[in-house]
């Protein structure tokens, strides 16, 4: 005989955790993701005209944060810099859930083998080459440009977006609720994003913060060698790139861009597991979370 539902938990149940439990964590994650972000998308209509190019690497002479490695005001370099690296690296994680969730969806769903490893078997040859060389290798053929570089980042993050989609649909597709939704007649669509997709939704935000981390990372990483962008661009890796040789000189060309990059991969990691937080709900000994009480044989009190 199961608990009666009450306005009170019942005894010896799990604290319900919310955000309110740990208020402070959402103002960390938005101060750290904060800087980063407003100066990425808002910095370029505060930039100005460029100045007279100065000294390599000095400081002082009207340029607070210096100048960069061939004499540009790095601060308005700052401010220029980060768009091209937000803008890609969210297009790409995009792409790649956009290309991933149905795939991963279809597999998990269907009765008929062959087609899930059709859908699966050709991006185990794309996840057994190491996505940087293969970012590299294609931009030796290609030279693509920022659009290029994120549909390139998207493709390599696809097989393994795919795989945790399908692992985590699966389990929630063999439950008896979907079944049973399927001897209804209900639609593919109901089935994959109203019930799996549903019961999935925690597992798969985790992976996005997670995924956008190493697109960004990864983004950075290609920009840092050159690929699809000019050597003297203003992207904050490309910065940190250029001005490498003058780290002992002038550290700001380096450091600040660096930090913004760092602080933007914490920080949505920090907000992701602040919102997550969010939907954190006790649940009863012996149920997973997104389970039905009929699924667990229970009945009604």
């Amino acid at each position: 005989m199961t608990t009666p539902a009450t306005g009170a938990p019942p005894t010896g149940a799990p604290p319900l955790v919310t955000a309110r439990a740990r208020p402070g964590r959402f103002a960390v994650a938005l101060l750290i993701i904060g800087v980063p972000l407003v100066l990425a998308l808002l910095g370029p209509l505060f930039a100005g005209e460029a100045g007279p190019r100065a000294a390599s690497f000095t400081l002082g002479g009207g340029h607070w944060a210096g100048t960069d490695f061939v004499g540009r005001d790095v601060w308005r370099q700052v401010l220029l810099g980060g768009r091209p690296v937000v803008v890609t690296a969210l297009a790409a994680t995009a792409l790649a859930y956009a290309v991933a969730l149905p795939l991963g969806l279809i597999s998990a769903l269907t009765h008929r083998t062959w087609l899930e490893e059709l859908l699966m078997r050709p991006l185990d040859v794309v996840l057994a080459v190491p996505s940087l060389l293969l970012i590299l290798l294609v931009a030796a053929v290609l030279a693509p440009g920022p659009m290029g570089l994120a549909l390139l980042v998207a493709l390599v993050n696809i097989p393994d977006a795919a795989r945790i989609i399908r692992a985590t649909a699966a389990e929630a597709a063999s439950r008896p609720a979907v079944e049973a939704l399927r001897m209804q007649g209900e639609t593919w669509w109901r089935m994959a994003v109203g019930y799996v997709g549903r019961s999935a939704l925690r597992t798969l935000a985790t992976d996005a913060g997670v995924r956008l981390t190493g697109v960004l990372y990864l983004v950075a990483t290609a920009a840092f060698l050159g690929v699809g962008v000019e050597p003297d661009a203003a992207d904050w890796a490309v910065m940190v790139d250029r001005n490498r040789t003058g780290l002992f000189v002038q550290p700001w060309a380096v450091v600040v861009p660096a930090l913004l990059i760092v602080g933007l991969t914490v920080g949505v990691n920090l907000l992701v597991d602040a919102a997550l937080a969010t939907r954190e709900r006790r649940v009863r000994p012996g149920r997973k979370p997104g389970e039905k009480p009929g699924e667990m044989g229970e009945s009604s009190p």
